[in-house]
């Protein structure tokens, strides 16, 4: 008996663009934030893809991404870990979530850059 081979595939999802109000400070929940996000997820699939069924829809995971974005959240890990929980639920296939987000404009005196949260779940 042939055994089925299966194929590592990574969907990715990057430069996801949200304002949403995240954060510690009541200033961030008042005034809000821009931030940006990328993920990648990686499954085994077993041969090729011709079909939807056969791969992860990213529409449905943006779907995802867009609710959870809207309800705040005081640290960006929390968020990380949130978001990664309910993308895994979309497919057990899924071996692995790894999920950036950035703070555009951290409310720190003096600071010029970006602030970011990665967070990696493996299954």
């Amino acid at each position: 008996m042939a055994t089925k081979l299966l194929t590592m595939l990574t969907i990715q999802l990057h430069q996801l663009q949200f304002f949403a109000y995240h954060g510690l400070y009541e200033a961030e929940k008042i005034n809000g934030n821009h931030f940006e996000l990328d993920v990648d997820i990686e499954l085994n699939i077993a041969g090729g893809v011709a079909a939807i069924d056969q791969t992860l829809n990213y529409v449905a995971v943006y779907e995802i991404i867009n609710t959870r974005m809207k309800l705040s959240t005081p640290l960006l890990e929390t968020l990380a870990e949130d978001l990664t929980a309910l993308i895994r639920q979309q497919d057990e296939r899924i071996k692995s979530i790894s999920l950036t987000i950035k703070k555009l404009a951290a409310p720190i005196p003096d600071f010029k850059g970006i602030v970011a949260v990665n967070f990696k779940k493996e299954y």
